[in-house]
């Protein structure tokens, strides 16, 4: 695990429920599973792009994004991981991305290995993790429709909709990340993100309560996105 001391890793435990609106993780419930909780400080890197992919993470708290550096050294994020969702399994033995913790966070890490091992005798877990990869690649491709044919303001409409679906469906939430982020995540200029953010502010589709707090106007919205 990189940048972190193996000292700080707490006494090993089996997998429960997660808390946390989104997705439950694919073993909860398996009784041959065994996780350890680990703490990441804010912008601590959790796994380099080309390390070993060893673990399997899931988010208990807090948030995680996942990004490339691309040849011209920009950096394109390709993913938020939010409390009860897992990242870093990957389909080869090396990490294609970094991650680094957007907030100070807690996961629950699990050795790739031994998730691989309890897969090959568990055909219902091996059919989680496969609706799991399934469900990665269908993101992955909404997320290249979105990149390749919504505007500016329709894929920040659609990131926010998802973002709160993700969230527990409330309206309203505490971003985990900044702007630059979210413009590094869909292709836009920090500026662009504001001025929409201002947009769909005047245009009472969204309303700031200090800081990264937001609420959604889920209707309005609704009607600003084709996808």
């Amino acid at each position: 695990m990189a940048s972190s001391s193996l000292s700080r890793l707490a006494t090993p435990e089996r997998i429960g429920p997660v808390p946390g609106p989104s997705e439950p993780p694919p073993f909860a419930g398996c009784p041959d599973l065994i996780g350890t909780h680990f703490s990441y400080l804010r912008e601590e890197e959790i796994y380099g792009e080309a390390e070993e992919a060893e673990f399997v993470y899931t988010v208990l708290d807090g948030a995680v994004r996942t990004h490339r550096i691309l040849s011209d050294g920009r950096r394109q994020i390709t993913g938020f991981h939010l409390p009860g969702e897992m990242l870093g399994f990957e389909p080869q033995d090396r990490h294609r991305h970094t991650a680094e913790a957007l907030t100070d966070t807690r996961m629950l890490i699990f050795r790739r290995r031994q998730i691989e091992r309890a897969a090959a005798g568990d055909a219902a877990l091996a059919c989680r993790l496969w609706s799991l990869a399934a469900r990665r690649l269908h993101d992955a491709q909404d997320h290249m429709l979105l990149l390749g044919r919504g505007s500016a303001l329709e894929r920040l409409v659609a990131f926010l909709l998802d973002l709160d679906a993700r969230m527990g469906s409330t309206g309203t939430f505490v971003l985990p990340m900044s702007r630059r982020d979210i413009a590094d995540y869909l292709g836009l200029t920090i500026e662009t993100v504001s001025r929409l953010v201002t947009q769909l502010e005047d245009d009472g589709a969204l309303m700031r309560a200090g800081g990264r707090q937001i609420s959604l106007h889920r209707a309005r919205l609704d009607r600003l996105i084709a996808f």
